[in-house]
């Protein structure tokens, strides 16, 4: 039994000296300086009421304060809800209501968008805290630490885009689990240094490479909001060893390599890391060839889910360009028919999964029925296969698919092969309605250089061996995709915008 709040003391009591945390503004600080932190913060929550099993809204960018508050509501035993910062005052109202939290804890943003000033705005009438000063350095929290790892102190929400958010409800066991899992694919040592630019409060940040970092001593370099030149500098000067976290990042990183092809932009990087988004599946070698290292080394996973498998460094290279990788510890993965039918290997289905890291179920116990099956495994909505090897390839989304004329297309295989187009950067298929076809396949592509035809692109989907009632009806270019903080495309935005 292992508590979140027994490995800030461990580690604290292993490494004590070491560097655990730098961010944008060079502000440093150790494991036993995290702990101490950590403890006198939870003694200032207690007198704002914050105890065992009493539930916590907190909002912030990636920066040292945001974790920190992490480990003191560990310490405390309080049920935290991280809120990502894209979310509006409607959808944080509905978290509050829900989730029943009376104390909203905020970090402000260093730039950019007040998240106080959004968070008031959702209190109504709640106790709103903003940690706009220093951290207490000292003080002592009155309240004895948790003893358990199987509570569910920890509720993640889905983001919301066609319905209400769905809030996870995750323990210190299946947030520890999940970092486990992944740090031993990557096999994480105290020598690493991991660049952090993607939002805190997402279950891969504070959960699971927080945990990691406590697990393997390694050095968290946050970035508070990824931005190219400023986070690549940083990034470089601090020489991480890890870095990347999504397909976008990757892909910024790529290009600022090409401007410089005589000098390694990362030079003690070792692998890119992969999530969230799909992978064209040229990143790989492009990465390996032009980056160093072992290349992309990607995980799949979900907030209800997070890193159900992984990559590792000693992969084929094939699997490393087109699959997720192998099911981590204690994972077990199935690929069902619609009729619930497990299929074999190569078969395509939906991925369902058990696991060690696996939600509890939602807030909302109504939603959880239909999130798991019969059998008790979780139903990811997501399509795929498995190989011989156990590897995982993602071909797409249950309700991702377009309909014309009564066939089903996979947006998502259409996009990989759109991205194998020399003159194709990023592609992104949506369904538009058409009083003909029912939805035709409209493709907005990201184009690498001069954009090329319609006709083109057909000849070269054609060549890949896509039937006709494959390929796009109707091409549309832009400089960039719409993405949010995850890098995971808007198509919604995509369809209101094309949608006409």
């Amino acid at each position: 039994m292992t508590t979140f709040w027994s490995l800030v003391e461990r580690r604290a009591a292993l490494t004590p000296s070491a560097e655990m945390l730098v961010d944008e503004r060079d502000r440093r600080m150790t494991f036993a300086g995290f702990r101490d932190r950590a403890e006198a913060l939870a003694a200032r929550l207690a007198g704002h009421g914050a105890a065992a099993g009493v539930p916590v809204t907190w909002q912030g960018p990636t920066v040292i304060e945001s974790l920190v508050l992490t480990a003191a509501l560990a310490r405390l035993g309080a049920v935290q809800n991280p809120v990502m910062a894209v979310y509006g005052a409607a959808d944080l109202r509905f978290v509050l209501r829900q989730t029943g939290a009376r104390l909203l804890v905020v970090v402000p943003q260093p730039q950019g968008r007040d998240l106080a000033a959004g968070v008031r705005e959702a209190a109504e009438g709640r106790e709103v805290l903003v940690l706009d000063g220093e951290l207490p350095e000292t003080g002592t929290c009155p309240l004895p630490a948790p003893e358990g790892d199987d509570e569910a102190r920890w509720v993640f929400y889905t983001s919301g885009t066609t319905s209400d958010p769905k809030g996870a409800r995750h323990t210190d066991r299946s947030v520890l689990a999940s970092a486990r899992g992944m740090c031993e694919r990557l096999a994480c040592t105290e020598a690493d240094r991991v660049g952090m630019a993607f939002p805190v409060a997402h279950i891969g940040g504070c959960g699971t490479w927080l945990g990691g970092s406590l697990i393997h001593g390694c050095t968290l370099v946050l970035d508070a909001a990824f931005h190219p030149e400023r986070t690549i500098g940083r990034h470089r000067s601090e020489g991480v060893t890890l870095a990347g976290s999504g397909t976008v990042f990757i892909q910024a990183y790529l290009q600022a390599q090409r401007r410089t092809p005589g000098e390694r932009l990362f030079p003690r990087v070792r692998a890119m890391t992969a999530g969230a988004a799909p992978k064209p599946p040229t990143l790989h070698a492009e990465v390996k060839d032009e980056l160093g290292g072992a290349g992309v080394l990607s995980g799949y996973g979900m907030t209800e889910a997070p890193i159900l498998t992984m990559g590792a460094a000693g992969d084929p290279d094939e699997a490393l360009a087109l699959t997720e990788g192998r099911p981590t510890a204690g994972v077990e993965l199935r690929i069902a028919a619609a009729d619930g039918t497990v299929l074999g290997p190569g078969e395509e289905g939906e991925i369902r999964a058990k696991g060690p890291q696996v939600m509890r179920g939602y807030v909302d116990s109504a939603l959880d029925a239909e999130a798991f099956d019969a059998d008790g495994y979780l139903r990811t909505g997501d399509l795929g296969r498995l190989d011989e090897a156990g590897r995982l390839t993602v071909t797409g989304r249950l309700k991702d698919v377009i309909i014309r004329k009564g066939e089903t297309i996979s947006a998502r295989r259409l996009e990989e092969e759109l991205q194998r187009h020399p003159g194709v950067a990023e592609a992104a298929v949506i369904g538009l309605p058409d009083p003909e076809r029912g939805e035709m396949a409209c493709a907005v592509v990201v184009p690498a250089g001069d954009p090329p035809s319609q006709a083109d692109l057909a000849s070269f989907l054609a060549e890949r061996g896509l039937p006709p009632h494959q390929r796009p009806e109707r091409v549309e270019f832009l400089p960039r995709l719409p993405r949010n903080s995850m890098g995971k495309i808007l198509k919604s935005e995509l369809r209101g915008r094309y949608n006409g």
